[in-house]
């Protein structure tokens, strides 16, 4: 077997772990970047306690980001509220209730927000 056919260059000590398509490190891999839908153009903030052990979290969904930029995004925000977070499926979670916070943060990049749930 060819090392062309088995997918050529998986791991290198020097970038890490390598796509096998692209062949670029799997951080600046370009050909599984996710397209979410658009969605209706509005940046929702709303806050969950569901599943959580009655922690509160809150969710911002329909950032119109692509997935490398939103979680780039998530860490200034984390770092913004003082608190941890992440990322999931395209819905970034911040530790605690942030509503107050997040909202003026998202409108100062210039989309619609609104504030949802309870």
């Amino acid at each position: 077997m060819s090392r062309k056919s088995s997918g050529g260059l998986v791991f290198s000590t020097e970038q890490g772990r390598m796509c096998p398509e692209c062949r670029n490190p799997v951080d600046d891999c370009t050909c599984h970047q996710t397209q979410r839908p658009a969605g209706d153009g509005v940046v929702r903030v709303s806050r969950e306690t569901k599943g959580r052990k009655g922690k509160g979290v809150t969710l911002i969904t329909g950032i119109p980001l692509n997935d490398k930029e939103l979680k780039a995004y998530a860490k200034v925000l984390k770092a913004k509220c003082g608190t941890g977070g992440t990322v999931k499926d395209g819905v970034v979670e911040i530790q605690g209730d942030q509503r107050n916070l997040l909202v003026p943060l998202l409108e100062q990049k210039g989309w619609v927000v609104k504030r949802s749930g309870g």
